[in-house]
């Protein structure tokens, strides 16, 4: 049985349909024309009849004559049915009829073209005068032709052309499902091989050899969006791999330490040791944990919500001043340069800049520069940072931003970091309607990301008139500035500040700052230097 969803059939039949409409307007048109010229033809019969009985009967001027002539008229009747001739005059003599009856009822027409019902039947007609002459006195003559051969015609044309035009559609519908059929082959082929997709080889695909230009473009894009899934899955299973090794680590930690802490009876200080060593092994879990949630809501399209119109110079040097510990201990400058107004979640945008600049600390030349650069533009602002050290290789600054990717393993090993870092910068950058970027330059390594300016306009109304001013901060002189007791207040009370903004974060958004460890040490420092 053909389903109505079958394309060749729904093509059989709009061509079946096509042909029918044309068919039926042609024939109505054939139809109409030559029953119009089956008429003319009759008239014309009639006519050309009078003519010549006319001009016979002109010259039969006396009753011997007309005699004859009606005896040839009746021999006419006779060979042709449905066929009368008719006279009528003031004379009896030169009166003529089939019947008394016949020659009543037709005298009864017009002269010129006429048309009589008679004996249930209708007759065309032709009368006139014919002069008189010699003893025939004005006699009329009228010529009768039965209608029912010219409508038995009709009928059978019309027959004809309906039988000719069902046929025609039926063959045009036959001929548009075989044509359809064939055509779609290639749609059927392509319906084969896609059933074969995905049989333990994502790798396959549909072939786009041979195919027609209408389906080569859909299966270009079709095998276009398997290729994104292809690898979309690779990331999945990569990704789920890596957070697998991630948690392992420190899971194993935490049971291999425990474990041994219950093979004999311990101290109440080496008891609370392995608390403490199981504690840094849980807040690392808890790390990974909310920093994947985080990238999570990021891909179910969050965007941020609690901006503020800020100077990004102040607050990446408030972070900067923040991190002063890591930069002392490995002996690094840094620097800010620019400045720009722009709507920012405080938290996220102070994340992001933390994850730049740990990166750059941990890749970065010991002793090395390092310099926060903040480029305005019309549609967005650039916020990078650039660090001494070696290239990436060429290979991994496209991946630089992956999750858990590490351009160099041993690092990685190491514990020292779990790879989502820059991952949460992208996401952070695409909260903001930004992108991110990574490239090697003459002895260094720039990574940073955009942030759009026309965030927030719309709700908060911006701040016109006030243009973003070029700033040059020197970050070296922080240390100076530390020491001094109300300077060392400032620094604890920012330090409580950020602790408490990302606490309000993660209750927002169910995300803790990886760098919360930090946080409280650099508020550790900062009470044993100063309290």
């Amino acid at each position: 049985m053909i389903r109505t969803r079958s394309i060749s059939f729904r093509l059989a039949i709009m061509f079946g349909l096509a042909t029918a409409v044309v068919s039926l307007v042609a024939s109505a048109g054939l139809f109409m024309q030559q029953s119009a010229e089956f008429r003319r033809h009759s008239l014309e019969e009639l006519r050309g009849r009078y003519v010549i009985v006319e001009r016979m009967a002109t010259f039969n001027e006396n009753h011997a004559e007309w005699q004859h002539l009606t005896r040839k008229l009746a021999d006419f009747e006779a060979t042709q049915r449905g066929l009368h001739f008719v006279t009528d005059s003031d004379d009896p003599r030169f009166r003529f009829g089939s019947s008394t009856l016949v020659q009543a009822e037709f005298a009864r027409a017009r002269d010129g073209h006429d048309t009589v019902e008679f004996d249930g039947r209708t007759y065309s007609t032709f009368a006139g005068p014919i002069p008189p002459g010699g003893q025939r006195p004005q006699t009329r003559l009228i010529i009768a032709l039965d209608q029912q051969p010219l409508r038995q015609a009709r009928n059978a044309l019309a027959l004809g052309i309906g039988v000719t035009t069902l046929l025609t559609i039926i063959a045009v519908s036959a001929l548009g499902w075989w044509i359809a059929r064939r055509g779609l082959r290639s749609a059927d082929e392509l319906s084969s091989h896609a059933r074969r997709l995905g049989e333990g080889d994502l790798a396959l695909r549909l072939p786009t050899k041979g195919l027609p230009s209408e389906l080569e473009g859909l299966v270009l894009s079709f095998n276009d969006a398997l290729d994104r899934l292809h690898r979309s899955h690779q990331k999945l299973a990569d990704f789920n791999a890596d957070v697998a090794h991630e948690l392992r680590t420190p899971l194993t930690n935490l049971i291999g330490e425990t474990e041994l802490a219950l093979t004999r009876e311990r101290s109440q200080e080496d008891l609370a040791q392995v608390l403490r060593s199981n504690l840094e092994e849980l807040d690392r879990l808890r790390s990974i944990i909310n920093d994947m949630l985080f990238l999570a809501r990021s891909d179910a399209g969050d965007v941020v919500s609690n901006l503020t119109l800020v100077d990004l110079a102040t607050e990446s040097s408030r972070t900067i001043t923040f991190m002063e510990v890591l930069f002392e201990e490995n002996r690094a400058t840094v620097s800010v340069e620019g400045d720009a107004r722009c709507w920012v979640e405080r938290a996220l945008f102070g994340r992001a800049l933390t994850n730049l600049l740990d990166n750059a600390i941990r890749h970065g030349k010991a002793g090395g520069h390092v310099s926060v650069r903040i480029e305005p533009s019309k549609e967005a602002v650039s916020v990078s940072v650039t660090s001494e050290g070696g290239p990436i290789p060429q290979a991994s600054l496209s991946r630089v931003f992956d999750r858990f990717y590490c351009a160099d393993p041993a690092r990685r090993s190491n514990g020292s970091t779990h790879g989502l870092g820059l991952a949460i910068v992208k996401a952070v950058a695409r909260m903001h309607g930004g992108m991110v970027r990574a490239e090697n330059g003459d002895g260094t390594v720039t990574v940073g990301f955009t942030i759009a300016r026309h965030l927030g306009a719309d709700t908060h109304g911006g701040e016109p008139g006030k243009p973003d001013r070029p700033a040059t901060v020197d970050c070296s002189t922080l240390r100076t500035e530390r020491s001094r007791p109300g300077n060392s207040r400032q620094l604890i009370e920012f330090a409580i500040e950020r602790v408490l903004s990302a606490r309000r974060l993660s209750f927002l958004s169910g995300v803790a700052l990886a760098s919360d460890a930090g946080f409280a040490r650099h508020l550790h420092y900062a009470n044993g230097a100063h309290l």
